[in-house]
């Protein structure tokens, strides 16, 4: 299976980049590429790729792609899982580039890029949109990717004024809460999430402010849920509730006092998305997400 037929042009290349892992040169354009994880998922697909192998996000316990790519990964191998992921399998698949992260896949550096050019980015997460840049040029599709973010950008203005139209002029704040297997967490303004309520402008409480590119959140005990007063709060769940502590949190009392739970004003959001995404695509159904919680509408593509 070939990926889609790329609309980079033959002659940028070869291109060298300059990655964490010291220099790499590309030899022509990409037709064959694997991603091993969520992040490079959403960039191939945005720029029109399908890959020929993937791997399937750690968090996903009922197994497949994620939902919100759905049509544009039929038929991509499963190359995962995402720890260690099967060097044979991508082997066999015989790629022409293998786009991941220093963070992830530092040990397996140099059993991958014997395999073929291996671009890594330095890490996932909060500098999404550098890193599409990297993904982008890797893949001969520079100003793509640039053009993509600035249309997405270009939205997430456009709903913001809509909601300081509706709000007198202010902007509500907004928490976002993950419940996952071990301690609960608020997720900071330079998660990938917080850089996309950012982009929006809206504010975060001071719980929730980091500079530090190593906490990109916080873990908090039931009894300091408190932490995510805000008056938006948006939750999201593995789809193993069970295996969190969500119960115990949602049913304590310093949960339901907060005023956004009393106001109805928590929204639980799809975990794929909101966490794991890490990419134009994904901060787009965020955007959608922050419309209805803020009853306005959605920025029009």
């Amino acid at each position: 299976m070939d990926s889609a037929v790329s609309a980079a042009d033959p002659a940028s290349f070869p291109r060298t980049l300059d990655t964490p892992m010291g220099r790499v040169t590309i030899p022509h354009v990409p037709r064959r590429v694997v991603v091993l994880d969520t992040a490079e998922l959403d960039s191939v697909t945005l720029l029109g790729i399908k890959p020929v192998g993937a791997v399937i996000p750690h968090t996903k316990t009922r197994g497949g792609f994620p939902d919100y790519l759905t049509g544009k990964v039929d038929g991509v191998i499963d190359v995962g899982p995402s720890p260690e992921p099967n060097l044979e399998r991508i082997a066999s698949l015989k790629p022409d580039l293998i786009l991941s992260s220093k963070l992830r896949h530092e040990k397996i550096y140099d059993k991958l890029s014997g395999i073929a050019p291996t671009v890594f980015t330095e890490t996932t997460g909060g500098p999404w949109k550098a890193n599409l840049a990297v993904h982008g040029k890797a893949l001969g599709l520079d100003q793509q990717a640039a053009d993509a973010l600035n249309a997405y950008e270009d939205r997430a203005r456009t709903l913001s004024a809509a909601i300081k139209a509706k709000n007198n002029g202010g902007l509500p704040t907004v928490s976002v809460v993950r419940f996952l297997a071990g301690p609960t967490r608020l997720y900071q303004s330079n998660s990938f999430s917080g850089v996309v309520l950012a982009d929006i402008g809206l504010p975060r409480p001071a719980s929730q402010i980091s500079t530090d590119p190593k906490k990109i959140m916080k873990e908090i005990s039931p009894e300091r849920i408190d932490q995510a007063d805000a008056e938006l709060i948006f939750v999201a769940v593995i789809e193993d509730p069970g295996k969190t502590e969500k119960n115990v949190v949602t049913t304590s009392p310093v949960w339901q006092d907060l005023p956004a739970v009393k106001g109805g004003k928590v929204f639980e959001v799809p975990d794929e998305t909101w966490m794991s995404g890490i990419g134009v695509q994904a901060a787009d159904r965020m955007l959608a997400d922050v419309a209805k919680a803020t009853g306005v509408p959605q920025p029009a593509k």
